[in-house]
This record gives C-alpha cells, sequence and structure tokens, in this order.
C-alpha cells in the first residue's frame, strides 16, 4: 500500500475525509510504528477503527500499528505563526524581510495568504522560485484543507541605508595561489614579477597579472585592420589559458621561435570583455613552473550560515523499501550521512579545454540520515543560455521555464551548505562531479567530499545487460520520472541504499 492508497482508505470515513497523514514514526527497537493524523472534523469510534485498519495493512507484520489523531482547524493566526516560524527556520534571509503582521491569511477553500513585500525586497524574492509552493506544501502537510499564496505590494519602513551596509555580510575574497618562477631568462622585459598566479585562480581583474606554464598552442593571426599578432596557450597543470600578445620589433625573432612544449612566464592585463575575462600579455619571457609542482588545495569560502537563495525541505518518502523494515541497517549506512544528487544540464562537456563549458539546468538532490531519506534540495538554475530542442525533449525543461530561475552562483552556495559534512552519492559520478566542482570552485566553494558512484557499486556485484539508472530502478522495482533531477536524485537514493543494505559495508576507498 502506497501512500496515496493508505490516505483514500483514511478519508473513506466520514469523519476523516479532509485528514491528512502528517508523520510516521518507526520504533525499530519496539518493532511498531505510529501514524499521526490531522483532522479538521469531528471523528467516532468507527472513524478510529476504520485508521487502525488501514495502519496496521500498510505496515508490515511482525510490526505493531497505531494512530495518533490531531485535532486541527486552520485559523488565520496559527496559519500566520507557522509560515513565519517556517521562514525563521529555513529561510533566514526571508524571515528577516517578512514580519508577522506582513502576513494576511483569508480562511477559505483554498486558504490563501499573502507575504506583503515592498519594491526593494521584490527583486530578491523574484529569486526564489520555490518559496510560495514550499510554503504551500508545508502548510498542507500540517493542516487540512488546500493552501494558495501570492506576494501582495505593500510600503514598509527601512534602516538608513549605511545601516544596511554595516549589517550586510562581508563577501569573502578568496586569496589567489602562487608559485615562484624557475629557469627565468629575459626576453621581452628583465623587470618582471618572479612569483606567478595559478592559472585557476585567474578569475579576477587585473593590470599586472604574471602566469606561467608550458605551450600547448601557438598560432600567428592577423586583426581585421591587418595588424600581426600571435595567439598563445599555456598550462600550469592547474588549467589552461589562452592569450593575444602583439609582438615588439626588437624581441620579435626570439619570440617567434617559441614553440609548443618552451616553458614561458607572461605579464599583462586580464579585463573585462563583453562580459567575459580576456588576458592579454604584454611581456613574454622564458620560465618554469618549479621542479616537482604539486599544486596547493585552493582554501574554500565558508559554509554560508544561512540558506539565501535555495533551502531544502523536509520529506517523508513512504515509499523507501526499508521504511517498516526491522531489520537493522548496516552500521555504514546508518553512521553516515548522506547527499544524493543529481544534475540537467545543457549538455556533455565537463571540460572548458574542450570548448565551452555546459551549463547546470537543474540540481535535484536528497539528504539520507540514518538510513532513511530525509530531506530534499530542488531547484531550476538559470544557463544563461539558449538550450538545445533535444535538452528540452530529454528533460521536458524549457527556456521559459529557466527564466526567471536562480544563477548557479546564487544556488551554489546553498547546495555546499547542504552537502557540508556528507558523503555524496551519483548515478556515473565522475560527469555530475566535474560540473559541481568546476562551478562551485568559480563561486570559491570547493567540492572536496568523497564521492560514491550507483554505476560502479552496481558493477561490483550485480549481474545486468547494463546499468543504466533505469535498469537498476527496474531491478529493485522503483519507479519515477526520468531525466527531471529531483526524481533522479530520489530513486538513485533508494537503489543507493538498497546496495548498501545488500554488500552490508561502503566501498573501500
Amino acid at each position: 500500500m502506497n501512500e496515496q492508497e493508505f490516505l483514500e482508505r483514511i478519508r473513506a470515513s466520514e469523519g476523516l475525509r479532509h485528514a491528512v497523514l502528517r508523520a510516521i514514526e518507526i520504533d525499530r527497537a519496539g518493532g511498531g510504528c505510529m501514524f499521526e493524523l490531522v483532522t479538521d472534523l469531528p471523528y467516532g469510534e468507527a472513524d478510529e477503527q476504520a485508521a487502525l485498519a488501514a495502519a496496521r495493512e500498510a505496515a508490515p507484520p511482525p510490526l505493531h500499528a497505531g494512530v495518533r489523531f490531531i485535532k486541527l482547524v486552520a485559523d488565520g493566526q496559527l496559519v500566520r505563526s507557522t509560515i513565519k516560524s517556517y521562514l525563521a527556520s529555513t529561510r533566514a534571509a526571508a524571515s528577516a524581510c517578512i514580519a508577522a503582521e506582513d502576513i494576511e491569511v483569508s480562511l477559505g477553500d483554498p486558504v490563501r495568504f499573502t507575504l506583503g513585500v515592498d519594491a526593494q525586497e521584490r527583486a530578491f524574492f523574484a529569486r526564489d522560485a520555490r518559496l510560495l509552493p514550499d510554503i504551500e506544501n508545508m502548510l498542507a502537510h500540517n493542516f487540512c484543507g488546500r493552501f494558495e499564496g501570492a506576494f501582495a505590494d505593500m510600503e514598509k519602513e527601512h534602516a538608513a541605508e549605511e545601516d544596511d551596509e554595516e549589517d550586510a555580510p562581508v563577501q569573502e575574497a578568496l586569496p589567489v595561489r602562487t608559485f615562484r618562477v624557475e629557469n627565468f631568462e629575459p626576453i621581452d622585459e628583465a623587470d618582471v614579477p618572479k612569483l606567478a598566479t595559478y592559472i585557476a585562480d585567474c578569475d579576477f581583474q587585473s593590470n599586472s597579472l604574471t602566469v606561467c606554464g608550458e605551450i600547448t598552442y601557438v598560432q600567428e593571426r592577423t586583426t581585421q585592420k591587418g595588424k600581426r599578432y600571435l595567439r598563445f596557450a599555456i598550462t600550469d597543470t592547474t588549467g589552461t589559458l589562452g592569450f593575444s600578445y602583439f609582438p615588439r620589433k626588437k624581441t620579435e625573432e626570439k619570440i617567434a621561435q617559441l614553440k609548443a612544449g618552451d616553458s614561458v612566464v607572461c605579464t599583462g592585463a586580464n579585463e573585462l570583455y563583453n562580459g567575459s575575462l580576456g588576458f592579454t600579455a604584454r611581456y613574454i619571457n622564458r620560465g618554469t613552473v618549479p621542479a616537482g609542482f604539486v599544486p596547493e588545495k585552493r582554501k574554500s569560502k565558508p559554509v554560508p550560515a544561512h540558506y539565501a537563495c535555495v533551502s531544502p525541505v523536509r520529506i517523508t518518502d513512504y515509499n523507501q523499501l526499508n521504511l517498516f523494515e526491522q531489520s537493522a541497517l548496516p552500521e555504514d549506512l546508518v553512521k553516515n550521512t548522506f547527499v544524493v544528487f543529481d544534475l540537467e544540464t545543457t549538455g556533455l562537456n565537463t571540460s572548458p579545454a574542450s570548448g565551452r563549458m555546459d551549463a547546470i539546468t537543474e540540481i535535484g538532490a536528497v539528504k539520507i540520515e540514518g538510513g532513511e531519506i530525509r530531506e530534499q534540495f530542488s531547484t531550476l538554475v538559470n544557463p544563461e543560455r539558449k538550450l538545445d530542442a533535444e535538452i528540452v525533449k530529454l528533460t521536458g525543461i524549457t527556456d521559459d521555464m529557466l527564466v526567471s530561475a536562480p544563477k548557479i552562483g546564487e544556488v551554489i552556495p546553498d547546495f555546499y551548505k547542504f552537502c557540508d559534512g556528507c558523503l555524496l552519492v551519483a548515478h556515473n559520478a565522475p560527469f555530475d562531479s566535474k560540473f559541481v566542482r568546476y562551478y562551485g570552485e568559480a563561486e570559491g566553494y570547493m567540492f572536496e567530499h568523497r564521492v560514491f558512484d550507483t554505476v560502479s557499486i552496481a558493477q561490483s556485484f550485480l549481474y545486468l545487460s547494463n546499468y543504466k539508472l533505469n535498469t537498476l530502478a527496474d531491478h529493485y522495482g522503483i519507479t519515477f520520472n526520468h531525466h527531471r533531477a529531483a526524481d533522479d536524485a530520489l530513486a538513485t537514493a533508494k537503489i543507493f541504499i538498497e546496495m548498501i543494505k545488500a554488500k552490508k559495508c561502503l566501498p573501500k576507498a
């Protein structure tokens, strides 16, 4: 019996026709489970007995079932305070903007609520497309009836602008990593910095940036006005940088001798042009990275104190295969917390070295705590580019759906917070991990978590025709909406739990 079937059985009773299943409490030690039902109608003994019979059928033997009834009617004050508490616990920034008196509640079917926002706040709330749906779902989970939310324009008094600036959190800039250039030989200019910045860290504007690395590409080109210049690409093993260089007459011959495989140190300007950073070298000299160079790890920004754009929601998946299972879960599954995630993207390119890096269009993730799925993180992401027709057909995600979605730079800090202290899991993990690490590092968040791949785990002990997600789902009797990140993540989490239960432990590192 699934959740929908259970509720249909419950609501067949007159006194429980509006009932909501608020929670299921599992007592593994005692071998029982308690179903908590909320109703806004008077109920009698017959209703209680019918609910208990449905609960006993939903809980497989030898578990014993019980039912707890809560009589709850949604009045305006209660709904208002529940919304305010929910915002305080899940969206601290939104809670700071919305006072209790800014929330209006109109009782009826559906119950309607409005959040009062002013002109200064509207842009902030427009970025959180999930706010109203999340509140609606939360209220429907706690009260009987349907709920609809909206924003309402209102005027508010704000503190002086300078006070706001004092209280605003300061964005901490990441220090760039550098190394000392070895084997320096002047060509253009001897008086240049001998300390080079890691190419991977060259994501800032500078009029005097020095980089050093091995030439991987060099080609002579001509501008539209007929001026000759050279196009180089160099790598220092942390990244690859392409740049232009206009040779000087006095050093033209020496520069012309440079070829792929030579090492150079270049100083120039890293400037913003048409929305993108571009490096132009003023001086090129010979120089190498240190012998035996091993890049130091870049320090990550700290975990954000609050969710600012996307907040996780508590979920109860009543179809979890282990929901009423009495047997003990493997220790590895219980003692660790996992984030199982999936991405939808604009394409398959996971490396900017192979051309333009594809973008993330959706992040879906669930958190496994104590062996059970407890939280969900889900958001669309504006890729700031048009989608190919094939991607639209595959995922069902359209350009119109992404216009108002937050950008990846707004989402990554929240996802990093969601993953804090967790082990990561994904299906075909190398693909998804490259996107998360690339876009995370671009914002200063280093995703260095240990990652488990459900493909590799399945291949280690299951003998199937292939190891695609839908094949594994079929093997375990799991149905889901494939090619949407949230659904794929939930299915992957269920598969991961079942595989670790079968293997009794996590794969060795």
